[in-house]
């Protein structure tokens, strides 16, 4: 139990934290009475946990403490900080004006965790035939992620630049295209070796 794996560990312990107190503001926003501190809360732990997946790459890096746990550590706690946040403010109007500008439409999530579940079942048929995965990380995935992080970040802060809408729909088409990416990669890994071709009678 290295310390980069204490902090990821500590990092998914924010994750229910988070949730409560966004759930929490949203209920008091549905009273008519919105409890600020608590979306202020909710910002903070969001922030720190974010900051914290840096902090132990960092440490892991410095200090030579990757380890096995933390592969399989670090990228559970990024996925379900995201989903934590895409799925709760799914579910909760942080808006006393505009539900539109305080909660993501039903479509994203569903989206969101799609092409998550896509992606996990193809690693693990890759692996299951292959024997092997080869993760190329494409730069659609990386500005999904992006983008996804500033929906969430549009709706707790409740920016109006512009309208959530738009930001959501660029988050989205970099979701599905960046899907499409991994999986079109991921048929090209098992025809590569023979899995994906008709077999001979």
């Amino acid at each position: 139990m290295t310390t980069a794996n204490k902090i990821t560990i500590v990092r998914i312990l924010m994750i229910p934290a988070f949730v409560t107190m966004a759930i929490y503001y949203g209920e008091s926003v549905k009273r008519g009475q919105p409890l600020e501190w608590q979306r202020f809360a909710a910002i903070a732990i969001f922030i720190l946990a974010a900051v914290s997946d840096g902090l132990d790459g960092y440490v892991a890096r410095r200090y030579h403490q990757r380890s096995k746990l933390g592969i399989i550590l670090d990228p559970i706690a990024d996925k379900g900080l995201l989903l934590s946040g895409i799925i709760t403010l799914s579910l909760t109007n942080w808006s006393e004006v505009e539900s539109q500008s305080g909660k993501f439409p039903a479509w994203f999530p569903v989206l969101v965790i799609s092409r998550d579940a896509i992606l996990l079942v193809g690693t693990l048929v890759l692996y299951l035939l292959n024997g092997k995965v080869q993760v190329k990380p494409h730069w659609t995935g990386k500005i999904a992620t992006v983008l996804q992080m500033l929906a969430i970040g549009w709706v707790m802060l409740q920016l109006h630049i512009i309208p959530l809408l738009y930001v959501v729909l660029a988050a989205g088409a970099f979701t599905l295209v960046s899907g499409i990416v991994y999986v079109t990669d991921g048929v090209r890994q098992l025809q590569a070796e023979g899995h994906a071709h008709p077999t001979k009678p």
